[in-house]
């Protein structure tokens, strides 16, 4: 797009412009609002905050106690519960973006940017032609922009319903029915029980080992638990802590088809960014046998799977907890200092929110809410800096701003 934009009508934008309004993207515009520096907001959907409005199911609460997923300047709600529903986050999102000034451009689909060096400027092209400039990018679309659906050989053939968490609602519609959930993450167990509540009969497909951990422990949030403990212990001595703990609270989850890994849950989480389970019932209607849990499948049949162990089972549904992924690549064309081909930043957290050229990430460090605050505190400190030298007249008898949120 080099060039481009003296070649085709282009407007300029003040400021930064913003790919995405979710939690991230609304917390990097509120960062920078706080200190003065105006940003563009671009949303495909209609909604802010549109994955956890239309793309979750009912059950869905935060996986962590409210503290730790409160975005930069305002807390959640007194009257809220220690981990609050779907509904009740989409709400607190909406007034935090009220409070902050941010009003988001709906129904604006970037299909690609990229720097453009002879306006010294990103140019970030829309659905329709229109054409932006701005000095500051900030991809803001997150790990979790588009559904990972596996090809499973035969599933063309498979006369049941087929689906993703993504669409997912309720058991309701799944009462009395057989239903294969693959994926064992928060969402697999989590949908798996909510399908049981409603009648349904699930199975969880559970290929590789998997760390479950319960939601509290010793009246604490697990996550405080593991937080507080990480400020006086290595990683490793918090694993050992953490899993003698589960193991008195839960039992030996290896009895119920749920291997842990060799590296610890926070240790792994830090080397790879896979999540621990945190138990919320599921287990308990495992350990009954309302739960099924099942290995690989290998393919799918007629009215079922074949499973890696050569055994069939038949089902009614099957519901993809497959997780998403980063949708980065396909309209982001100069991010290559940044980002891998995947989509991900190739610097870990807390160092991956920055590339050149004014180039910025926030909400993909693998570390949920907390983290996507950490990197709009960053990256408005940052573009803060670089706007108030712009800014700044060349008298030296003009007063500056104070530099603080």
């Amino acid at each position: 797009m080099d060039g481009e934009a003296q070649g085709r009508r282009a407007a300029w934008v003040p400021g930064a412009i913003i790919v995405g309004a979710g939690p991230s993207g609304l917390a990097a515009a509120a960062c920078l609002a706080a200190r003065g520096v105006p940003a563009t907001v671009l949303e495909m959907a209609d909604s802010l905050a549109s994955t956890w409005r239309h793309r979750t199911y009912d059950r869905l609460t935060l996986h962590l106690p409210k503290r730790f997923c409160e975005l930069p300047l305002l807390p959640f709600p007194e009257g809220y519960p220690a981990y609050p529903s779907k509904d009740q986050f989409v709400a607190y999102m909406e007034d935090y973006a009220a409070a902050a000034g941010v009003a988001p451009r709906f129904g604006a689909r970037v299909e690609e940017a990229a720097f453009d060096a002879a306006a010294g400027a990103w140019a970030v092209r829309l659905a329709g032609g229109e054409l932006l400039l701005a000095r500051w990018l900030v991809v803001a679309t997150g790990e979790n922009a588009v559904p990972r659906r596996p090809e499973f050989p035969g599933a063309a053939q498979f006369e049941g319903r087929v689906t993703h968490t993504c669409d997912y609602k309720s058991g309701e519609e799944f009462s009395g029915r057989k239903v294969l959930v693959v994926g064992c993450g928060n969402s697999g167990m989590e949908v798996s029980l909510d399908l049981c509540r409603h009648g349904a009969k699930p199975s969880l497909v559970v290929r590789n080992t998997v760390h479950v951990l319960p939601r509290e422990m010793f009246g604490l949030s697990t996550f405080g638990f593991a937080m507080a403990l990480l400020k006086l212990f290595s990683v490793q001595v918090v694993d050992r802590i953490l899993l003698a703990a589960a193991r008195l609270t839960l039992g030996d989850t290896g009895k119920l088809g749920l291997r842990r890994p060799k590296t610890g849950p926070m240790e792994l989480k830090n080397l790879t960014g896979r999540t621990p389970v945190l138990d919320v019932g599921t287990l308990g209607h495992i350990k009954t046998g309302k739960i099924k849990v099942v290995g690989a499948v290998k393919e799918v049949t007629q009215r079922g799977v074949r499973f890696a162990d050569g055994k069939e089972e038949q089902f009614d549904a099957i519901i993809l907890a497959t997780g998403y992924r980063s949708d980065v690549p396909s309209w982001l064309k100069d991010g290559g200092d940044v980002f891998t081909r995947e989509g991900m930043p190739k610097v870990p957290f807390p160092n991956g929110w920055k590339g050149n050229k004014g180039l910025y990430t926030v909400g993909f460090s693998q570390r949920g809410l907390l983290g996507a605050s950490s990197d709009a505190l960053n990256i408005a400190r940052d573009i803060h800096c670089q706007w108030k030298d712009m800014s700044r007249p060349a008298s030296n008898n003009v007063l500056q701003s104070n530099d603080t949120v």
